[in-house]
């Protein structure tokens, strides 16, 4: 984060209470591929890889948290036993490698976990020959493919379902300004793909350094390209805890208003909730898991457990609902490569969503936008998902 981009008021974490049970979705059939097969009338063993025991004193919030939403997805089971286990990773490659191995060896049919992405990466590799399939928390797309799955939220989702819905709304010309950083650049990738797919019209892109004078030196060659593209519509990578303030501030002055042109975020504008009270972010539009169902899932963790879950927290419910699903399918092939990519995809605590074979996921997302400095979502999250996954 660049302490220089913060608003002149100190931000804090934004937290929003809400939760309640909810059902498990899952297509009828599955099909042979890679994976191990289970006796489904047996509790399944499930390994869980948790970043507990790391220097980092936010991860021993997140292991619990991710622990703890395993627990509240097991407990909502019908009919479906989970013999979940464990496992330390310290948030290090290495460790997550042998804890992988240790898990299989001592039985686990499937993984979830762990967090961050060089550790999955560590751990599916560890396993790989051993026919076991991991879904890890991360949202690294690069990482995914073979037997490692992502659960985390991705950009290539978002820039999907925004692009498509401004489409939709008339925005043919979008234009995209990010960080000349890693994220910024898989960002603007994923629009550009996401332009592509949704046949829309790419409208040029516009890096800059990830620095206040990078910023303040961009601004000039926006404006330029957008005007000389005739864009339409801006699509930031930026977050509320880099540049995005800075240049919701900067562009309005040099002419590029959300009053003339739509803002779209690649990243939540409501978190924290002080950026509502933004100028420039008003009538911006960006995506959001369905907010009712988060509410529930936040307000049923908080009875279980005294306090809220980490904001991705969420993503253990999803993977142990997922298996769940599958699990009371009764079949052996349960956790294989086909049955996790199927295409009718599962119910978590954040909406629909479901496994690509390519390793990524979709997610069904909301799309909102701020009005008087409070969400308004605009199109709703879908409910189902249409047609077959890839």
């Amino acid at each position: 984060m660049l302490s220089f981009l913060k608003p002149a008021h100190r931000f804090v974490k934004g937290a929003v209470a809400g939760l309640s049970t909810l059902a498990l979705v899952s297509c009828v059939e599955t099909t042979g591929s890679s994976g191990p097969k289970i006796d489904a009338s047996a509790p399944v063993p499930v390994a869980l890889l948790v970043p507990k025991g790391s220097s980092n004193s936010g991860d021993a919030l997140l292991a619990q948290s991710l622990e703890n939403a395993a627990k509240l997805a097991i407990a909502d089971l019908d009919g479906v036993k989970i013999d979940l286990r464990v496992y330390p990773t310290a948030g290090n490659p290495n460790t997550a490698q042998a804890a992988a191995v240790q898990a299989v060896n001592e039985g686990a049919k499937i993984i979830l976990g762990p967090v961050f992405g060089e550790a999955a990466n560590a751990a599916a590799t560890a396993v790989a020959a051993r026919n076991v399939n991991v879904l890890s928390f991360s949202n690294n797309t690069t990482i995914a493919g073979g037997n490692l799955f992502v659960l985390g939220p991705t950009f290539d989702n978002t820039a999907d379902r925004l692009v498509a819905f401004a489409k939709g709304q008339g925005k043919n010309n979008i234009m995209t300004v990010h960080a000349n950083n890693s994220a910024g650049l898989l960002g603007n990738t994923a629009i550009a793909n996401a332009i592509t797919r949704k046949g829309a019209n790419n409208a040029g892109a516009v890096g800059y350094e990830f620095s206040q004078e990078g910023v303040i030196a961009a601004v000039s060659q926006i404006k330029l390209n957008a005007d000389q593209n005739s864009a339409d519509t801006l699509f930031l990578t930026a977050n509320t805890s880099g540049a995005l303030p800075l240049l919701t501030q900067l562009l309005p002055e040099a002419g590029l208003s959300p009053a003339t042109i739509q803002y779209m975020g690649l990243t939540r504008w409501d978190i924290p909730a002080q950026t509502l009270e933004l100028p420039g972010v008003q009538g911006g539009w960006y995506t959001m898991p369905d907010p009712t169902l988060t509410n529930q899932f936040q307000t049923r963790y908080a009875q279980a457990y005294g306090g809220l879950p980490h904001s991705i927290g969420g993503l253990a419910y999803d993977g142990i609902a997922a298996i769940g699903a599958l699990v009371k399918q009764g079949k052996s092939d349960a956790l294989t490569t086909g049955a996790l990519t199927q295409g009718a995809g599962f119910q978590g605590v954040n909406g629909i969503f479901r496994l690509r074979t390519d390793g990524t996921n979709e997610r069904g997302l909301a799309v909102a936008t701020i009005r008087d400095k409070k969400v308004v979502i605009i199109d709703p999250a879908p409910t189902r998902f249409g047609g077959a996954g890839s």
